[in-house]
Order: structure tokens, then sequence, then C-alpha cells
């Protein structure tokens, strides 16, 4: 009997997003997997939107983080006199609804102090509300773009706490019944990764099936810290992928989880099927990088030591991967360089043998 796991197939997000929700009557928490581009914020949005199609109600059950709620908050920049700035918040939303007399400076400060040296003030009396910045003796800054996706993922940090503090389901955030979040360390380093996702692993287990929660992210460090954090706790975890316009689920609970070896299979998926995009050379590079220092060497150049070529592939490598290409416009590749591309990869994949077959490859799948 194969023990290797099965892979579940979908039509649409519509019905990985119910699949989702059938796992949390017996789940608390669930970490998804997915590389950008797969679907990851459409699919908090279809998680979000299966309340309100279940209960024919227009509120839903599910307060979420995604780029969605990034977009709640504009700049006001004043551009005439340079002085007046802050950061504007769409008051709409049921997200932001609960704001006003909560005082939540408090309880956002203890999540941003960790991450961040600036201050801020909150004003939500009117009929603009507002946030200004300001550090040490310096009123009314403009912060980074940085430093905004931090003070965004520590305003929701604060709202899902007092979700998940509200024993009675008196507060203004007692409709949450889920926690959904997408991506919230876009922009941190990996110290600072390390730091949101303990942070919000703590607070998620805080009182735990208070609130089911799913997390869907990219970042392979943060999904690891989160897998090792969530390990006893009653959680799933999946790699979620597209192909053959159907969303693949593969779940991650026994075997190991390594992103580079899933974006091997890909590549090497691509590279035997001919549909090579340019920005695959990016890709390629960054596997050689991370396969590099694992190594401890200093270049990449190094694990295609000893291949045939190797110099031409290097340089090759190297000039085609500094292209701007993007995943979400993909460019297919000229015939030269798709056979350039397949050289690089099985060079390198004949001296560093990846054990495909128990990981992300081609199994037998169960049709949903």
């Amino acid at each position: 009997m194969s023990n290797q796991p099965t892979i579940y197939r979908y039509p649409s997000l519509a019905k990985v997003a119910t699949r989702l929700r059938d796992d949390l009557n017996s789940r608390d928490y669930i970490l998804l997997f997915a590389h950008n581009g797969t679907g990851k914020t459409r699919l908090s949005m279809e998680f979000k939107d299966r309340s309100k199609k279940r209960r024919r109600d227009p509120v839903t059950d599910t307060l979420y983080f995604n780029a969605f709620t990034e977009d709640l908050f504009h700049w006001n920049n004043d551009l005439e006199a340079d002085r007046d700035r802050f950061l504007i918040i769409n008051h709409q939303s049921q997200f932001t609804a609960g704001i006003p007399g909560l005082a939540l400076e408090d309880r956002i400060f203890a999540f941003l102090e960790r991450y961040a040296d600036f201050n801020f003030r909150i004003d939500a009396t009117g009929e603009v509300w507002k946030v200004v910045f300001y550090k040490g003796t310096r009123d009314n800054i403009k912060v980074s773009r940085g430093e905004e996706n931090i003070f965004k993922w520590c305003l929701f940090m604060a709202i899902a706490q007092l979700a998940i503090d509200d024993e009675e389901g008196t507060g203004p955030y007692n409709w949450v019944k889920n926690i959904y979040i997408d991506d919230p360390i876009s922009s941190l380093d990996d110290n600072n990764a390390i730091g949101v996702a303990s942070d919000l692993a703590k607070l998620i287990k805080k009182n735990p099936g208070k609130v089911k929660v799913v997390i869907s992210t990219h970042h392979a460090l943060f999904y690891n810290v989160m897998y090792n954090e969530l390990r006893q706790q009653g959680r799933a975890s999946y790699f979620l992928h597209k192909k053959d316009d159907k969303y693949l689920l593969q779940s991650t609970e026994d075997t190991p989880f390594f992103h580079h070896v899933a974006l091997v299979s890909e590549m090497k998926a691509a590279a035997d099927s001919g549909n090579i995009k340019t920005y695959h050379f990016n890709v390629l590079r960054s596997i050689l990088e991370k396969t590099s220092a694992y190594f401890g060497f200093d270049d990449f150049s190094a694990c295609l030591q000893g291949v045939e070529d190797e110099v031409l592939f290097s340089r090759a490598l190297n000039l085609l991967s500094h292209g701007r290409y993007s995943i979400y416009q993909p460019v297919e590749m000229n015939d030269d360089n798709k056979d350039l591309f397949r050289n690089i990869l099985y060079a390198f994949l004949g001296k560093y043998e990846f054990r495909f077959p128990q990981i992300f490859a081609d199994q037998p799948q169960t049709a949903q």
C-alpha cells in the first residue's frame, strides 16, 4: 500500500473555501503554503463569503487580513502646505467599525514597539478618521511603506485580540467566528518575520477554539515557524497550487515541507512540458542560491561546479535572471533560452538528487 499523501483537486477556489470551512469543524487552525499568483487573496474572500451565502446574511463571520484590508487606509499628504500629513481610515468597513471608544492605542502599541520606533495617535471622532504618526519631537511624519504595513498589521492584531478575548460575546467584534490571514509579512525581513509568527501564534493559542484561524502565505520561513508553533494545537497544513485549471490541496502533515523542493518540482514540470516563462530563470537562480547557502558556498555558481559547460551556465543564469519578469504577466521564452534553461536545470538535478515522488509530485488525485 502506498503511504504517499492524497492530493485533492477542486474546480474552483469556492470549493477550496468550502473544504477549509469543513476542516474547521474539527480543527482550530489551518495553514496554507502557496506561491504568489495561486489565488490566496481570492481564496480568503471566497472563505469570507461562504458564511454570507450559507446564512443569506450580509454580515460575515470572518475577520480577515489581506490586500483588501490594507486598502482600507490611504494617505492625506497635504501637498500644499507639506505639514498636516495623516493616514485616513475607511470607517465604512466592518473591520474598522468597532474602533471608536475602544482606546486601541495601547493594544496596538504593545505589538508595534516590537517592530518599529515610531508612535501614533488615532482620531476616530469626526467625519474623517485618521492616524497621525510621530517620532521623538517630529509630528505629522510620513512613515515608510514598510512601517505603514507594520502599523496596519498591529492594528489588525489588536482587533483580533479583542475578538479572541471576548469570552462573554458582548464586544464590538462578537461576530468574529473565524480569522483569515493572508501574507501579513510581505515587507518584513526574516528576523521580524519570525517575531510576527511567534506573536501571532501566542495570540491565537491564547483561547483555542474561541475563534478558528486560517493562515495562508508564500513566505516559507513564516510558514515553518507557524507550522512548528501550532504542531500540538490541532492544526491542518496544506500546500496549495494550481495545475491544469484545477486547485490542488496536498497535506504537509505526513511529509517534510521544503518550499525549495516544491519550486524545483515546478521548474522540472515546466521544463518537461516546454511551458517555460522568462521569470523561471529568476526562480531557478533563487533555488541555486538557497542550495549554495545550505552547503556554505559563497556563490550560486558553486552548485554547477563540475558539470559540463559550467562557466557558460553560470554566466547565462547570472545574466538572464536579472530581468524584471512578473509571474502575473508571464512571457514565454524563445526556443534557444528554453533549451538553455533545460540544460542548466537538468545539470543541477543531475548533481543534486531531489526526491520528488514524496513531495508535490504527480500522485493519484482525489477529485472533489
